[in-house]
């Protein structure tokens, strides 16, 4: 069963800095695209960052330059080094990996990220 790993979530002040982790499993097969999404309370699930297999990055407007998605293929695994922390970057942050054959997007179970003022 393919299944997604995350770490790295927490509790830091304003202005820290957290590195989140997603790591699939050898049973994956072949990744294509891979991306960060976030949910704070009572809101939509918002798109944060993608990166292609061919390391191509986009961001959202929000974190753009704080924010630097990257992967490592040789473990699967792809990361979120969050920077410049702000309050309004509390939700629940969720890895997504797409694989192409048979077609599927496989999502991690979320890890919460909490800034305080």
């Amino acid at each position: 069963q393919v299944q997604l790993a995350e770490s790295g979530g927490g509790l830091v002040q304003a202005g820290g800095s957290l590195r989140l982790s997603c790591a699939a499993s050898r049973n994956i097969g072949v990744i294509t695209a891979m991306a960060w999404y976030r949910q704070a309370p009572g809101k939509q699930r918002d798109l944060v960052a993608t990166i292609t297999s061919g390391g191509s990055t986009n961001y959202a407007d929000s974190v753009k330059g704080r924010f630097t998605i990257s992967r490592d293929n040789a473990k699967n695994t792809v990361y979120l080094q969050m920077n410049s922390l702000k309050p309004e970057d509390t939700a629940v942050y969720y890895c997504a990996v797409d694989r192409i054959r048979p077609p599927n997007r496989f999502w991690g179970q979320g890890t919460q990220v909490t800034v305080s003022s």
